[in-house]
């Protein structure tokens, strides 16, 4: 028996490339033999970590494939073709009404993207889904086959790796440092956490907010961030870090103070678990699969208000106790998604789908 994970795009150090790759070993552990197939390859990856998908052949009716759902995509279209069991983990796709004012061509992807999960309402036998709120969303969608909770597996001993030594020394200069971490895009909503920010300022000067990722594709919205950033006279207090190594991503981490989170759409957010892993404080606003990932931690607002919101952040940053006990709520949160926990959940499930042989 094979056991094949599929997917459009393995890239390198994204939240989905990174699960692949986990799930990969976790795969071989179990004593299948597991492979990676996908349209392309980063090439910053080890050159047999994965094939490119021209190469599957050979499947049997008891092979299992694991499908990768995240993206609009012909490769969608075409998995009805391979005559073997199939699984869809899905990691959920952004609404295309949030890339429409800034680029048509993101917005007819995650058109795609959609269209691709209604296509696949009936053609797999079991959804592993990042969370509950991803569940729900199939569910709504129409899908009967059984759906369960898979959370992102995480290798956490990666971010125990030496951080950046400058980008310490440069955010180490006494000024509180409010992060967050995703790319540069619409539903992350990176214009309200500087609106936030911008009252926050106001209680506490020496500040700055640090939006750490890439604004690759999506260039039209960040030059209006940087143009509202310059409009509300931050333009020395806001860093846009850019795509960057991971080193200084670590760097960050360890140098916040808050990690503020104002997004809209999110069927995971691997950030949210990270900042819980470097004991960063969470303010995240309540939309999305961001409930399901704090699970009763952090802090969670439900209002997007930027008074409000900045008086949330002030609170968590200057009361010391307030801080800890937010903390340790965190820490009791992280030790369900350890990598030895999600692995065996993970296990267990596709040990039911195989010795279910009738699973619809």
């Amino acid at each position: 028996m094979r056991i094949i994970q599929i997917l459009p795009t393995l890239s390198f150090g994204d939240a989905i490339g990174n699960d692949t790759i986990a799930l990969k070993g976790a795969i071989a552990d179990m004593g299948f033999d597991s492979e990676i197939y996908a349209e392309n390859v980063d090439k910053r990856l080890p050159s047999d970590i994965a094939k490119n998908i021209g190469r599957l052949k050979g499947l049997k009716p008891d092979d299992i494939i694991l499908y990768h759902k995240s993206t609009g995509t012909e490769l969608t279209f075409k998995l009805d073709e391979f005559k073997c069991r199939k699984i869809m983990i899905y990691h959920n796709i952004t609404p295309p009404e949030f890339f429409a004012p800034y680029s048509p061509a993101a917005e007819r992807l995650t058109k795609f993207g959609y269209e691709g999960v209604e296509f696949l309402r009936d053609k797999v036998e079991l959804c592993l889904a990042d969370s509950s709120y991803n569940k729900s969303e199939l569910i709504r969608m129409g899908y009967d086959c059984p759906i369960k909770v898979r959370p992102i597996l995480i290798k956490f001993d990666d971010y125990k790796q030496t951080p950046d030594k400058t980008v310490l020394k440069n955010c180490s200069d006494g000024k509180t440092n409010l992060i967050f971490v995703g790319r540069i895009a619409p539903n992350k909503k990176q214009e309200n956490i500087i609106r936030a920010f911008y009252w926050y300022k106001r209680i506490n000067p020496d500040s700055r907010l640090i939006l750490v990722g890439s604004y690759t594709g999506m260039e039209n919205y960040f030059e209006r961030l940087v143009k509202y950033t310059k409009a509300l006279g931050l333009e020395e207090d806001v860093i846009f870090t850019g795509h960057i190594k991971f080193s200084e991503i670590l760097a960050y981490y360890h140098s916040a103070h808050a990690f503020v989170c104002m997004s809209e759409h999110e069927g995971f957010c691997v950030p949210l678990a990270e900042a819980m892993f470097f004991d960063v404080p969470i303010i995240a606003y309540d939309t999305s699969a961001i409930s399901d990932t704090l699970g009763g931690s952090g802090v969670l607002i439900n209002d997007n208000d930027p008074v409000f919101a900045a008086h949330v952040i002030d609170r968590v940053v200057s009361d010391n106790a307030l801080r800890n006990h937010i903390i340790e709520g965190q820490r009791k949160r992280l030790e369900d998604f350890s990598y030895n926990k999600i692995k065996n959940i993970f296990e267990k499930q596709l040990k039911d789908f195989i010795k279910d042989k009738n699973c619809r």
